[in-house]
């Protein structure tokens, strides 16, 4: 079975469980929104943890990658009150800085290829990726 053949809702927790060993959360993330869209901060304490879990799998899946692609992906549509929804991006600052820790621990990196240019996944990362596919597979079977 591959990364993306376990459950990913698993795969990112786990993956969230071994980052936080290598990534350090910032103290302003027990605050901040992670989207215009968005009312109240994060209630869970590890938020963070699962949104890094969540972009390193989305560089693995869809490299190289954006900061701007992917704050599309963490957007919402907006509670206007009576008017009417408007989608609105996520946070790019928390993507960036979450892309700027994973690469100073080595699991992607920038790349420029051709017309496209985004982080792409390290055989680092790649491989903490599949030890937490493994994992999820594991817990699955039992």
């Amino acid at each position: 079975m591959g990364i993306l053949d376990v459950d990913q809702q698993k795969l990112v927790e786990k993956t969230a469980e071994e980052l936080k060993s290598i990534i350090e959360m910032p103290e302003w993330a027990h605050y901040v929104k992670t989207s215009p869209a968005r009312e109240r901060p994060p209630l869970r304490d590890d938020w963070y943890y699962l949104r890094a879990a969540s972009i390193l799998k989305y560089v693995y899946k869809l490299g190289p990658i954006g900061v701007s692609k992917l704050s599309r992906k963490y957007g919402g549509r907006k509670n206007r009150g009576m008017a009417p929804e408007h989608f609105y991006r996520g946070s790019r600052k928390i993507i960036r800085y979450i892309l700027q820790q994973l690469e100073k621990a080595g699991l992607v990196e920038m790349k420029k290829d051709g017309q496209y240019k985004g982080r792409i996944i390290t055989p680092k990362g790649h491989k903490l990726l599949a030890l937490a596919a493994r994992k999820v597979e594991k817990d699955g079977n039992v």
